[in-house]
């Protein structure tokens, strides 16, 4: 479990993390998906604390317990591994392959009472409805509104080389996104 990775952060396999889950550790599992993810599927005990609200959602983590942070593929848990450490925290890893490999071998989920869009659904659905709001409002106005599918072009490859996406962030800030349970 004490592999350790980039910056320092040390990673676990979703093997590692379901024994120490299911034995008697003194484990916190630390989701940092967006609250319409945890919402419909999870790992049961998780503590919800998304990325994007960082300065708000680290304080429901006990500084003094091992923490395992975890979300869908592994790239923002080990962000949000590497704010902790920054924070003081030092008991700190990040789950490999995130909920999808969770998930991948089997292990038990809870969930599906969010009837609300996974974050990256939301992101192809906007990023479609700007193309083909663009591409009709040019065909019967002005040839101008074919900006509006070139920008999210520019934006999807920006999200895409940096690793970052600004539609993400706007879209994990909407109301229906921000309702918390845990």
């Amino acid at each position: 479990m004490n592999a350790k990775g980039t910056g320092g952060i040390r990673f676990t396999t979703v093997a590692e993390l379901y024994e120490k889950v299911t034995g008697d550790d003194d484990l916190q599992i630390v989701d940092v998906r967006e609250t319409s993810e945890y919402e419909s599927e999870r790992i049961k005990d998780a503590i919800s604390a998304p990325l994007s609200r960082f300065q708000e959602s680290s304080k429901r983590i006990d500084k003094y317990r091992q923490s395992c942070i975890i979300c869908q593929s592994g790239k923002r848990a080990e962000k949000y591994a590497k704010q902790l450490l920054k924070n003081g925290y030092e008991n700190v890893s990040v789950a490999k392959g995130g909920m999808k490999s969770w998930i991948d071998a089997g292990y038990p989920i809870e969930g599906g009472e969010s009837t609300v869009w996974s974050l990256e659904r939301q992101i192809r659905f906007t990023a479609g409805l700007l193309v083909l709001l663009g591409v009709v409002l040019s065909y019967s106005f002005t040839p101008m509104f074919l900006l509006l599918p070139g920008i999210v072009g520019v934006g999807l490859i920006f999200a895409a080389v940096t690793d970052t996406c600004g539609m993400a962030m706007v879209l994990a800030r909407m109301p229906w996104n921000l309702k918390c349970t845990k």
